[in-house]
């Protein structure tokens, strides 16, 4: 969880009040921060966010955001003036299949100390490390902007062919002796793992700026006291979040007194002007708010609180930050209005009904399959029902069989609801392949599957193992022990499914119910998620499972 320390009198300067460390204490709750404590010789605070799906509060800035709203300093979303320039940071196709997305823009016009620099470093770093997934999605580098010559190039090279010097080194290296000698190279270089042309940025002049996700050139990225105008980069595998990451630092450096000059980045189809004030906003009708939180607000109340918690409002449509990248459903914004109204105000109810509670028989029968696969050696994971397409059926090498979509979703990564759970397995160990083998996970979960005009849910579980001798046999054993454990018998018939290996596929049927699939994952599988060893696995109905044993 993001611990951040800042100044008390810098807080207190960009908040427009003097504040006592217990009223601190207590507007760091609307953020669902707990206060760590105030350290009186150093005048440092130390609060603890534990919820990672606000970023934007990783900063004094962003804190000193949200006490603004409380306090009834500012109303709506936070203003923030975008100004046009003739910046180009041009892509080039090489990177597509690398790191794909850049944002970028320029900051002038304060000069910085050392306090903010630190500041500068902490909501770098917490966002890389956690927002980011350790700089895999998100990685930012924050320049001199008077040492670069524009238009800037994003591009791929080989890793022999461009040399500089990286920070905190003296002498010129390759991007390829960077990933093995120096200690950023050799802490991140599983990001690139598979690769075989590295990303660069370059200035117009060809003076390197950074080797993204790595590391920043000793010659344009070391910011230093006394700088003023400054130059910032964000690239990654999610547009999304690089977008958010980039909004999120503009935000703070305007709120800090910097001029905020855009960027036009320039793809090989399409230029996107960046920071790119995404233009968001939700229907929210009256009746829903005062259904979930048991309430009886007017219109004028929820203004009034959605203003405190930064959105606007206006008609039952409102408008979201662009530095907020969390609000995927309405009940997200009814959590907010219920944290400005105060939970403490919402009055319990009593209970109309008294009905003694047990637990339905799936769950026994679901908690018995999960503590079998425990005890085979499984980890289990938790991974969320949205997902997309590319995930569910490109990379599994598998036609869409009855996907339910998002109409108005926010993020294409969360697109639609998972209909099976294996090719998620998949993306999980494409994310650890730095990690040690063997690895063996399962998740057990819903998914829901279009039927014609039908949307049916079922309950699932899969496996998977990943190791430099996974076969059949293994996977297989791993079936036995679990139907074993709940004393049923089956048999295996042969199938075809693109996901595995023709041949070493079967089909589970256990009382004449097809539940579940099996076998070895197929090498194109493999390829898509660029996994290196083999990999088993199988899937279980679990709901015909359960339904075949009545």
């Amino acid at each position: 969880m993001p611990t951040i320390t800042f100044s008390l009198k810098d807080l207190n300067k960009l908040v427009g009040k003097k504040l006592s460390v217990d009223e601190v204490q207590e507007l760091a709750q609307y953020g669902k921060g707990d206060f760590e404590g105030y350290n009186k010789a150093s005048d440092d605070v130390k609060v603890d966010f534990g919820d990672t799906n606000l970023p934007y509060l990783w900063s004094v800035e962003g804190v000193a955001r949200l006490f603004k709203g409380i306090l009834g300093k500012q109303k709506g979303i936070p203003k923030i003036k975008i100004n046009k320039s003739d910046y180009k940071l041009i892509v080039d196709k090489s990177v597509s299949n690398v790191r794909p997305y850049v944002a970028a823009f320029v900051a002038k016009g304060h000069k910085i100390n050392d306090y903010l620099i630190k500041q500068m470093i902490e909501l770098q770093e917490k966002l890389c490390e956690n927002y980011g997934r350790r700089r895999e999605k998100v990685a930012i580098g924050v320049y001199q902007y008077g040492k670069i010559n524009f238009p800037v190039y994003y591009k791929a090279t080989d890793p022999e062919s461009v040399k500089f010097i990286p920070l905190d080194f003296r002498k010129e290296m390759t991007q390829q002796e960077i990933v093995e000698e120096h200690p950023k190279g050799k802490d991140y270089a599983w990001i690139l793992k598979d690769a075989k042309k590295y990303p660069i940025l370059i200035d117009s002049k060809n003076s390197v700026l950074s080797f993204p996700p790595i590391i920043n050139s000793a010659t344009t990225g070391k910011i230093e006291e006394g700088d003023g105008d400054l130059f910032f980069e964000a690239t990654g595998t999610s547009l999304d979040a690089v977008l958010l990451a980039t909004n999120i630092f503009a935000q703070a450096l305007y709120e800090r007194g910097f001029t905020i000059y855009s960027v036009a980045v320039k793809y090989p189809t399409k230029t996107i002007t960046t920071p790119y004030l995404f233009d968001e906003t939700i229907k929210l009708k009256k009746e829903m708010i005062n259904s979930f939180l048991g309430l009886d607000l007017e219109d004028y109340n929820i203004k009034r609180l959605l203003e405190k918690m930064q959105y606007d409002y206006l008609a039952g449509k409102i408008k979201i930050p662009p530095y907020r990248g969390d609000i995927l459903h309405p009940v997200d914004i009814i959590e907010d209005i219920a944290i400005a109204y105060g939970y403490d105000k919402i009055n319990e109810l009593p209970l109309t009904t008294l009905t003694v509670g047990s637990t339905f028989k799936i769950i026994e029968f679901v908690d018995k399959v999960r503590d079998t696969i425990i005890g085979l050696g499984y980890q289990e994971i938790i991974s969320p029902i949205l997902t997309n397409k590319e995930i569910l059926y490109k990379k599994a090498d598998i036609g869409d069989f009855g996907t339910v979509e998002i109409e108005n979703f926010m993020s294409e990564t969360y697109s639609c609801l998972r209909t099976w759970i294996l090719p998620v397995l998949l993306d999980v160990l494409s994310k650890n392949k730095h990690s040690e083998y063997p690895q063996k996970i399962f998740e057990e979960g819903p998914v829901a599957v279009r039927k014609g005009d039908e949307i049916r849910d079922y309950r699932r579980i899969a496996l998977v193992s990943a190791n430099n001798v996974a076969d059949y046999t293994e996977i297989r054993q791993a079936l036995d022990s679990l139907m074993k454990a709940l004393n049923l018998k089956y048999t295996i018939e042969e199938t075809e499914h693109n996901s595995f290996i023709p041949g070493r596929v079967g089909r589970v049927i256990v009382n004449g119910k097809k539940v579940a699939y099996i076998g070895e994952i197929s090498p194109n599988v493999l390829d898509n998620h660029g996994l290196e060893v083999p990999v088993v696995g199988f899937e279980l109905n679990l709901t015909n499972l359960f339904e075949s044993m009545q």
